[in-house]
């Protein structure tokens, strides 16, 4: 009896200790599935917050932009405890988003309507948390497609993604039958990349430039040092078999259009509203809200993905891999992941992470999944139903990665042993 309670004393206590727990009683893959020689560890367990995109210091501490305040901060500062795991140090930032990145000195991070920065010391620790300055202020927020990702490059330059409130610039969204509008009104203001200067209070629209036009949605991009370009992931249109059963079956609406990676220079088309890439005939293809029919080309100035992924994965993270600890074929290499959609029923895919390795500009093979299982239950029935969906991703000063979970609130490092 007495050694029972004990035991049930000792399962309670561990239950309701700190969310960030060893991974040492867990199997070595955290319940996820990596190629060979790669290992994976839970180093955080945030609940129900919503880790979006995160970056790792020289240091090697954490900063996590969450979509949900945890006890009214929107910024968690994690520091690694000795024992493989992270604790939260401090919290700061009033208000919710995706965005967040490291550059020259400061820290950078985003709501659905500005962007901020904060002077780090030189441990990359935030000096002043309760008084950011304001970089950017007044970007849309029209409830759809609102979070706003950041990257900067070498230059001085930030850049923002405006996602567009609409589905395909529709008279009347997601109806079916509802024509396109030519020319897109939403595009002055959204649907694109805009630039602004990473040093400068205070800046608008009128201050930035809309760097690229054409895109949807993007949530996960970064600025690849190997091209000295930025690169960005497309979410691609929805409702090709619900609203169009006569050109698309439920099968290829499952499939289209295929989700993209795009390398961006000033003034780069990438074709929405008008037209969508299929992966399938290899080409672009003219929305039906603008007369197509499923095989229509159309366009012909937009310019073509680098990669092609299936549609509705929801790729929410990008990264070009520039570490060491990875072996060479991983080098200058992108990493996405995909966070799952829910437009594809019943075929849910995503929820993993892909790999896929570059020489320069150009792929040399095909897309690998590099970490699955995030979301449990196979097949996933809807995307709430999964137990994690992966959605940021960075690199840490050892060449490891950091995934976060903004369903679970898990963050994983995962790592190369090579066994």
């Amino acid at each position: 009896m007495f050694w029972g309670i004990l035991l049930a004393a000792i399962i309670i206590l561990g239950a309701s200790s700190s969310r960030c727990r060893p991974d040492s009683t867990l199997p070595a893959d955290t319940d996820l599935k990596l190629l060979p020689g790669f290992h994976a560890t839970v180093i955080a367990e945030l609940g129900r917050s919503t880790p979006r995109h995160i970056v790792v210091t020289k240091e090697g501490d954490v900063y996590v932009k969450l979509d949900r305040l945890q006890n009214g901060k929107g910024i968690l500062f994690l520091r690694e405890k000795g024992d493989g795991t992270y604790q939260t140090i401090s919290s700061f930032g009033d208000y919710r988003g995706t965005g967040i990145a490291l550059k020259n000195g400061y820290l950078y991070a985003s709501s659905d309507v500005a962007i901020y920065r904060y002077k780090l010391n030189d441990k990359d620790e935030v000096v002043d948390p309760e008084h950011p300055e304001t970089i950017v202020q007044g970007l849309l927020d029209r409830h759809e497609h609102t979070s706003k990702s950041i990257i900067l490059d070498d230059a001085g330059n930030l850049y923002t993604n405006i996602g567009a409130y609409s589905n395909d610039c529709q008279v009347q969204d997601r109806v079916a039958g509802s024509p396109g509008r030519r020319p897109c009104p939403i595009l002055d203001s959204a649907g694109g990349i805009w630039q602004f200067k990473a040093d400068q209070s205070n800046q608008t629209y009128g201050n930035g430039t809309r760097y690229a036009t054409g895109l949807r949605n993007v949530v996960g991009l970064d600025w690849n040092t190997a091209t000295n370009t930025l690169w960005v992931m497309q979410h691609g249109r929805d409702q090709f078999f619900e609203n169009y059963p006569n050109l698309y079956s439920q099968e290829q609406g499952n499939e289209l259009p295929a989700e993209c990676l795009y390398e961006l220079h000033n003034g780069s088309n990438c074709g929405w509203p008008y037209i969508y890439w299929d992966q399938f005939q290899h080409k672009k293809i003219l929305n039906p809200e603008y007369g197509g029919d499923g095989k229509m080309t159309a366009e012909p100035d937009a310019q073509d993905p680098v990669v092609a992924f299936p549609g509705h994965l929801a790729p929410n993270g990008l990264l070009f891999y520039t570490g060491k600890q990875f072996p060479d074929k991983y080098r200058n290499g992108a990493f996405i992941v995909f966070h799952g959609s829910w437009n594809r029923q019943p075929e849910e895919k995503g929820y993993d992470v892909q790999f896929v390795p570059f020489s320069g500009n150009k792929p040399t093979a095909d897309p690998v999944v590099f970490a699955d299982n995030f979301a449990g239950e196979n097949p996933i029935p809807t995307p709430n139903s999964a137990k994690h969906r992966p959605c940021g991703i960075a690199q840490g000063p050892d060449g490891s990665l950091f995934v976060t979970d903004d369903q679970g609130g898990t963050i994983y490092k995962i790592t190369y042993t090579g066994k």
